[in-house]
């Protein structure tokens, strides 16, 4: 057997926005038995494990330097698809994108979906991912029906809904034990398009009202807003709101995957593939300016108002339009910044970090507001509210002056009572942290950390920065 720290198992991993990174000792089981002698391997040496799924996390919730990464990649099997149900049975490596595949032409299409269809569902678990249905059906955690995890102890225990564990293993970020298996419920189509309406909006008032209008009506609700935008100006963007279609036919061909695929070229023959390589001259305050305000004027001339069909696929996964985007912030990468705020105080929050942002000439260069609502997770997001998703490029100059912002804007999300995501994390303090986690949850974290993992054999960066890893605190 290979030694846990053989020099042939070393390699460098960095989180998707690639400001982190660390080398580590990788490990790709392919069943629950490797996983098992992975865990013992690390008990052994006195290593610890960082979990990993597709690496889709921005920051460090995926990395831990010298550590043994569990990639559970390569645990991609669909046992079964129960058709009267509606549930997939499968390992936890199976993708997103694997997940729809399989089952669109059967009339299915998963629960939940994030903004690219790259991420495992180990991945979407660990930090129970949302998408833009959030108010209407909460996180992934509350579709699923049954899950195996292995503890760090290598036991294997079967966990459903009614089992306290459930919601804790679910938004631990990895750091409770390692989910192999998931029976998802999916949600049943008639169709692959959605009926999409856009609507340019020209203030934060504006955009508050839409979603409030429309939340109890549409499927899916999203807003992108242009973070230069000042004054009256200020909080302008496109709404989307989407429905659910149904067509005639027994056999549609919008529920074929070879009709949902995204484009690979643009215009016919300009291939996406090259695309970073024209984004990254712009990647800058002045070109993202510039792609900001065309965008806004273009969305109040083409199509404002004009409800249009549109697949699953298009409408869903903006983030896979162009491969290897990220590479348009390299050297330095970038951070993605998601805070969570109560309705009644959303306005005045979103309001006064983008003029934050505006005031250190830092203003991220897309910004993205979806609704949400409350859920039973033990490291939950959820509130009955909004969320702010923010991309900031990340240079060796403004990197201190970005986390003094990342820091400013996280006091106005504290004070207001809000939560952070840890899938997008990169900054937080472990004070920010356990204030919006509160004591009550963080007490049961470090109880059940005790107890399923009292050797703190689970970890990762993001753990060691929050306070989550009992290992630092006897160092």
């Amino acid at each position: 057997m290979i030694r846990a720290t053989s020099p042939s198992r070393m390699v460098r991993a960095t989180g998707f926005g690639m400001t982190e990174g660390g080398d580590v000792y990788l490990y790709r089981p392919t069943n629950v038995q490797e996983v098992k002698d992975i865990l013992q391997m690390a008990r052994e040496t006195g290593r610890q494990v960082v979990l990993r799924g597709s690496g889709r996390s921005y920051g460090d919730a995926n990395i831990a330097r010298e550590c043994l990464m569990l990639d559970i990649s390569r645990m991609n099997q669909i046992y079964s698809i129960n058709k009267q149900s509606a549930e997939v049975d499968c390992q936890a490596g199976v993708t997103i994108e694997q997940l729809w595949r399989s089952t669109l032409e059967d009339g299915f299409w998963p629960p939940i979906v994030s903004g690219t269809m790259a991420p495992t569902l180990a991945g979407a678990l660990g930090m129970n991912i949302h998408g833009k249905n959030a108010y209407v059906a909460g996180p992934i955690g509350e579709h699923v029906t049954e899950l195996d995890v292995v503890l760090p102890n290598g036991d294997v225990r079967t966990l459903k809904p009614e089992n306290p564990l459930f919601h804790a293993v679910i938004s631990s970020a990895g750091l409770l034990g390692v989910i192999t298996r998931v029976r998802l419920k999916m949600k049943r189509i008639k169709s692959g398009d959605l009926r999409v309406l856009p609507l340019s909006v020209p203030d934060w008032a504006g955009q508050f009202k839409i979603f409030e209008d429309l939340e109890h009506d549409a499927d899916y609700m999203v807003t992108w807003i242009d973070c230069f935008g000042r004054g009256k100006h200020a909080g302008r963007g496109v709404f989307h709101a989407a429905w659910y279609t149904q067509e005639n036919e027994e056999f549609p061909s919008t529920l074929r995957p070879e009709n949902q695929d995204l484009p690979d070229t643009i215009l016919g023959f300009f291939p996406k593939s090259v695309v970073w390589r024209f984004l990254k001259p712009l990647n800058n305050r002045f070109g993202m300016r510039a792609l900001n305000a065309a965008k806004h004027h273009a969305s109040r001339l083409l199509g404002n108002g004009k409800q249009h069909p549109q697949g699953l696929v298009g409408f869903s996964f903006l983030l896979d339009y162009v491969p290897n985007w990220r590479n348009a912030y390299l050297p330095g990468g970038f951070i993605q910044y998601q805070s969570f705020v109560p309705k009644e105080h959303a306005p005045r929050v979103f309001a006064e970090q983008v003029r934050l942002q505006q005031e250190a000439k830092l203003e991220s260069f897309l910004g993205v507001m979806k609704r949400h609502k409350p859920d039973p997770f033990l490291f939950s997001h959820g509130v009955d509210g909004y969320s702010l998703a923010l991309d900031f490029k990340v240079t060796r100059k403004n990197r201190e002056k970005l986390w003094q912002l990342a820091h400013a804007m996280n006091d106005l999300v504290v004070a207001a009572g809000g939560k952070f995501y840890l899938a997008k994390d990169s900054t937080l303090r472990p004070a920010d942290f356990q204030a919006t986690i509160g004591s009550e949850n963080l007490a049961r974290y470090f109880d059940l950390k005790a107890e399923l993992d009292p050797e703190s054999i689970l970890t990762s960066s993001l753990a060691k920065r929050l306070g989550l890893d009992p290992r630092e605190f006897s160092k």
